[in-house]
């Protein structure tokens, strides 16, 4: 047996865990219609496969029709649900994890002309700043209608074969009970904090008598608001001893701040560039002042956190949740003793941010996650090896030498710079971005691993290339930034490039012109402002930085609030001149007959790439296929066999931003989605 603290089992009443690592609710997005069907049981069995002791389904499961999921979450309260979720328990027991579910209702936190526009209900009229809704005060054939929900979702969870279930407790409606903030209902729900706690407890005694003593009953809760007026640790201490003595539950699951405002959420769940496991020893704490089963999660991205957070008794189950979007094979390489080849979250969160857009969850560097049902975490061995030749190591180029690799093909990979890592590299130079080489590292460790050869410093032009006779030549020479997108001055200004990399030192007064809403504006912006310039930001759209997301916004405004930078809409830079040894910037907008000008000592435009494809059209007459992919095969997942050129040397594609401007997650798709079948 090992004498890792990570993989020694843990019992609940009847329930023995293998391990102490877990997956804790969380809603990808995935449903059809609010129905788990196929690709999310997929997505749950890859974890079971790979040894997840635990895996928490359905994050915000609705329980009630007034509780309209903001995005596509599973709907606990249609009776249809139970044999789609007892198809994904089944399969997931069989590979030897536990399932639960997380039930709850919304409250405030969702929309009233959502689904059946039904009024949005809270125990105060109070809105939440996210949703915007303002919520009708409950009444108490309100509270009695909900509890029965509940009740009922609960039912159907256990005919369904699950495990057990949690109730979400914080930002949503029980934590709206609980809150001050949130609850202007006089007694017997309103007021002292026990009569704040009856809902909860009314709806755990429901459960309990629908349900029995076997099936397992937590709640994953705020132990502290963190808000003036809120919630606060002292009453999360006694809630959380109150719920112990009730009887009613068997684990608590901690976790500690607010959910109402972007803000808010992010330090709840931290992203990359703060703090890792920033509530693990207030998790502790609960923990050692109850001796109750106590779960938690939040920002614990690598198996060396969450060792200590089991070895030194802080929680019982670790919960690595986005962590296992990233690589859902985490158990089985621990045991196995190849941590080494856990592919890294490296926090980018753009699963979450995509899915309060909202999209499905994807793992910025693992584009098989939430694909489960049409690409492989494990790439299978090709039946004949072939020579590839790879142009580029940023991600696309790095994914194609892994994933090649993987095949068991001969691969060679050419790369002009003196190192890897393409715009990723220039990105993780920012401070608060430095966590994204990871996406690098591990892939050049992965085609170490695999043998492949890399040739640094070396400019491929088509000579070169035809010099190693390839059978297939990708091309991922990604893209140069695109600056020349005014009526006059494209030659006086500089690229965000040019500031993040340092190449250009930021002016005094600087504009900064972002028509892309990347994160390379406010990269740029940040390192001019610390250098104590003033700086605006202007963006032709009506907000700015819509690339970046929500959650990925909060580091940047704060910091660049504190930095004093001025943020303008809705406005498009046209011009730029010199006068008087400084710049002239005019303005126009999209929305009418507006000019504006500024003066200032520096442009930055921020305008996405322009593909650097020059040796890509020069290869073209060589090839095969002419540079053409076969759209029907590619996403049937079937090889690409277009002959356009009987005589041509070899296959040839092109991929990332090489193609067109896009991100990090596209890049590396195209290359998974490729190379896979070569």
């Amino acid at each position: 047996m090992s004498s890792d603290p990570l993989l020694q089992p843990y019992t609940i009443k009847h329930l023995t865990l293998r391990n102490r690592i877990m997956t804790t609710a969380h809603e990808p997005a995935y449903p059809v219609e609010g129905m788990p069907q196929a690709l999310y049981r997929a997505y749950h069995v890859e974890r079971a496969k790979a040894g997840v002791a635990l895996t928490m389904t359905a994050g915000s499961a609705a329980v009630s029709r007034d509780s309209p999921p903001v995005f596509n979450n599973v709907l606990a309260y249609k009776d249809e649900v139970v044999g789609w979720l007892k198809d994904l328990t089944d399969e997931c027991h069989e590979h030897g994890a536990a399932v639960m579910i997380q039930l709850t209702h919304l409250g405030r936190r969702t929309r009233w002309d959502k689904a059946d526009w039904l009024p949005v209900v809270s125990p105060s009229h109070r809105r939440e700043a996210s949703h915007r809704s303002f919520p009708k005060k409950m009444e108490d054939w309100d509270i009695e209608r909900i509890i029965k929900d509940y009740v009922d979702a609960a039912e159907r969870m256990k005919a369904a074969g699950l495990d057990g279930l949690e109730l979400q407790a914080y930002g949503h409606l029980m934590d709206q009970f609980w809150s001050p903030l949130t609850n202007d209902l006089d007694g017997p729900y309103g007021g002292s904090l026990e009569n704040r706690m009856r809902f909860t407890f009314d709806v755990l005694r429901g459960i309990r008598q629908r349900v029995g003593e076997d099936f397992l009953l937590g709640v994953r809760y705020t132990g502290d608001e963190a808000l003036p007026g809120g919630f606060t640790a002292s009453e999360g201490m006694q809630v959380s001893h109150m719920l112990k003595d009730s009887g009613l539950v068997d684990f608590l699951n901690v976790v500690r701040g607010h959910i109402d405002t972007d803000a808010g959420l992010t330090d709840v769940i931290p992203i990359q560039g703060m703090r890792n496991s920033p509530h693990l020893d207030f998790a502790g704490e609960i923990r050692a002042s109850t001796g109750f089963p106590t779960f938690h999660a939040a920002k614990i991205p690598d198996v060396a956190t969450a060792r200590y957070a089991i070895a030194s008794g802080k929680v019982d189950m670790v919960g690595m949740t986005r962590a296992h979007m990233t690589d859902p094979h985490i158990v089985r390489k621990i045991i196995e003793r190849r941590e080494e080849d856990i592919r890294p979250c490296v926090g980018a969160n753009y699963c979450l941010d995509r899915i309060y857009q909202g999209g499905a969850a994807y793992c910025i560097h693992n584009p098989a996650t939430g694909r489960e049902t049409s690409m492989p975490h494990d790439i299978p061995k090709a039946a004949v090896q072939r020579k590839v030749l790879i142009i580029g190591t940023g991600p696309a180029g790095l994914e194609a030498a892994r994933v090649a690799g993987e095949r068991g093909h001969d691969v060679t990979v050419l790369e002009a710079a003196d190192q890897p890592g393409g715009q990723i590299r220039l990105t993780a130079l920012s401070e608060r971005r430095r966590e994204m080489i990871g996406i690098i590292d591990w892939r050049m460790a992965q085609c170490e691993r695999l043998g492949v050869k890399f040739h640094f410093n070396t400019w491929a032009e088509a000579e070169t290339v035809l010099a190693h006779e390839p059978d297939v030549v990708i091309v991922a020479t990604g893209g140069m930034p695109h600056t020349e997108v005014l009526a006059q001055g494209n030659e006086l200004v500089v690229s965000t490039w040019d500031i993040i990399s340092g190449d250009v030192k930021p002016g005094r007064h600087v504009l900064v012109f972002d028509d892309a809403g990347d994160h390379a504006a406010l990269q740029a912006a940040e390192v001019i402002a610390q250098s104590g310039a003033t700086v605006e930001i202007v963006t032709p759209d009506r907000s700015f930085a819509p690339e970046v997301m929500a959650m990925n916004l909060v580091p940047y405004m704060r910091s660049l609030q504190d930095l004093d930078v001025t943020f303008t809409v809705t406005y498009r830079v046209e011009t730029v001149e010199k006068r008087d040894g400084r710049l002239l910037v005019s303005f126009g907008s999209d929305y009418g007959k507006v000019h504006k000008q500024r003066v200032v000592d520096q442009v930055v435009v921020n305008h996405g790439t322009i593909p650097l494809d020059d040796l890509y059209f020069d290869l073209r007459a060589h090839s095969s296929n002419g540079g053409a992919i076969e759209q029907h095969a590619l996403i049937a997942g079937n090889a690409q066999n277009i002959v356009t050129n009987p005589e041509g040397r070899f296959q040839l594609f092109r991929i990332g931003d090489a193609v067109a401007a896009r991100n990090t997650h596209a890049a590396i798709y195209d290359a998974l989605r490729l190379v896979k079948d070569l």
